[in-house]
């Protein structure tokens, strides 16, 4: 099964990185109010390059100069499915299997956007109308 990671990056705001495995790298979204188990939230995902595999196990300070300078901890990581989409038809559905975050997610991409996604939990048994994000740094 592939695998997706958040990342919760204290860089120069607070975001989280939402990252999931296709074609040999880590597809990735900054999601700057992270995401939510909550099916009303529709939460903003900017989607930036691509990251090696690797970075998936990546936890520690990016040192001051460098892009994306702050420190990183993994606050939720997982298998996915692909339910259906494709990234090239601007909208994919998951099922997520992670600590934090679970079941049907849909990614929407904002029409006459490129790097603009929607990320939102789809209501199902996991879903949380109470949630509330707590970061763990």
């Amino acid at each position: 099964m592939p695998v997706f990671v958040v990342h919760e990056h204290h860089a120069r705001r607070l975001h989280f990185d939402f990252r999931v495995e296709m074609d040999g790298v880590l597809k990735s979204w900054a999601v700057p109010k992270g995401p939510s188990m909550n099916p009303a939230d529709k939460r903003l995902a900017i989607l930036v390059e691509d990251h090696p595999l690797e970075y998936g196990s990546f936890e520690g300070t990016i040192p001051e100069g460098l892009y994306g300078a702050g420190t990183v901890a993994i606050w939720d990581r997982g298998t996915y499915a692909l339910v259906s989409g494709a990234m090239d038809e601007g909208k994919i559905e998951l099922q997520l299997e992670g600590k934090k975050l679970r079941g049907a997610f849909v990614m929407t991409r904002l029409k006459g956007k490129d790097k603009e996604w929607l990320l939102i939990k789809k209501r199902d048994a996991y879903a949380d109308p109470s949630f509330r994000l707590r970061t763990i740094i």
